[in-house]
């Protein structure tokens, strides 16, 4: 029986200029449930995800999420039902509770204190550091602070593109746990780009595999080790040598 999906891609292509970069899409990320998404650099992956909460639009096809074409969505109200974490963590010069509320002030809205206390503690970060400047933070704090913010919104999908490719081993280990208890807390869905395939195996329930703007295979993670196409098997081995 197939999962209700919380994003389905049917036959979606995308063009940069002349370059296509994604090809015939059709896939979906089951509602509930992590899947990371893996591939080779300029595989699309970043592309796609920009897709599930309307950054970009595609050229052919049909995006629905939660059921809804995405054209049909108003933006803001998608982008905080599918929010989105980056690598950099980007950060405004000011406190942390500044960068915080950011998304809300920018729409002439407040946040409370008490929600902003609880969710900065639910990341592992003590309730002082809402008063601490930005540019004081650890890359791993960093990560925290902007899984926060985006959970502050309260989104139903969390979209997380390589979000621990520039930490420590220290830190990585931290965000891979507060993803994981985000899950189990709140059973979010997840759509985690990540280019460490043992990550990929040992957080996500599904995989999707991308090379060079297609979905070669989707499926339970542990298609990694178990693939019987040749390209994902040739992927897997040239990430691991």
């Amino acid at each position: 029986m197939e999962r209700e999906a919380a994003i389905e891609f049917t036959d979606v292509s995308m063009k940069r200029g002349e370059q296509e970069v994604l090809k015939g899409i059709t896939g979906y990320f089951p509602k509930g449930k992590i899947t990371t998404l893996v591939g080779p650099s300029g595989a699309g992956k970043s592309t796609l995800l920009k897709l599930c909460n309307g950054l970009l639009s595609p050229n052919t096809g049909e995006i629905l999420v939660l059921g809804k074409n995405v054209e049909e969505w108003e933006p803001v109200e998608l982008r905080t039902r599918a929010s989105m974490a980056l690598q950099s963590a980007p950060m405004i010069s000011g406190t942390v509770e500044e960068n915080l509320t950011l998304p809300y002030a920018l729409q002439g809205a407040e946040v409370d204190v008490e929600k902003m206390r609880k969710v900065i503690q639910e990341v592992g970060l003590d309730s002082d550091y809402l008063q601490r400047d930005s540019r004081d933070l650890s890359g791993g704090q960093r990560q925290k602070v902007s899984i926060a913010r985006t959970l502050l919104m309260e989104p139903e999908i969390l979209l997380l593109d390589e979000i621990t490719s520039a930490l420590d081993r220290v830190s990585r280990q931290e965000v891979e746990e507060l993803i994981a208890h985000i899950h189990k807390t709140f059973g979010t869905t997840i759509i985690w780009i990540t280019h460490n395939l043992e990550q990929a195996e040992r957080i996500g329930h599904y995989t999707w595999v991308m090379i060079d703007g297609q979905l070669i295979e989707q499926g339970e993670s542990s298609l990694l080790n178990e693939s019987t196409d040749a390209a994902v098997q040739q992927f897997v081995r040239g990430t691991n040598s």
